[in-house]
């Protein structure tokens, strides 16, 4: 009993495509990574995608080259199918198909309303800010 994969890395110029078959992947240069990239820009353990809610994140690892999403460097972000993913300068298109009832803009809202807080607000431990005063001015 095979079990289908929930999407995959396309290497962007071609190559072989790594299928993505755990909900949770570690990628890096170690053997003990679920993706391993064995070149001496990638980091022992570079990054880690996770399949949450019918949508692929991806979340940088401590790596010292970073990774970039559409060339953005970020730290953490939902990808949509067809990003570009950039492990220091190993690039790959993620190909998946959304779950249906999924959209993204929720996905990405979502995001976007985590990042618009403080950690302290976020803890809990200061009051939010108005955001309307903030466009008043």
């Amino acid at each position: 009993m095979s079990q289908e994969p929930l999407g995959e890395l396309v290497p962007v110029g071609g190559g072989d495509a790594i299928p993505l078959m755990q909900e949770v992947m570690t990628i890096g240069r170690r053997q003990t990574c679920d993706i391993q990239l064995d070149f001496a820009n990638i980091s022992g353990t570079h990054a880690e995608l996770s399949f949450r809610n019918g949508v692929w994140h991806i979340r940088d690892a401590g790596s010292t080259n970073g990774i970039k999403v559409n060339g953005e460097r970020t730290l953490r972000r939902p990808l949509r199918p067809g990003d570009e993913i950039s492990l220091a300068k190993r690039r790959y298109t993620i190909q998946y198909q959304l779950a249906p009832g999924t959209t993204l803009e929720d996905v990405f809202a979502e995001e976007e309303d985590v990042f618009g807080q403080s950690l302290m607000e976020r803890a809990g431990l200061e009051k939010p800010k108005d955001r309307r005063d903030d466009r008043r001015r």
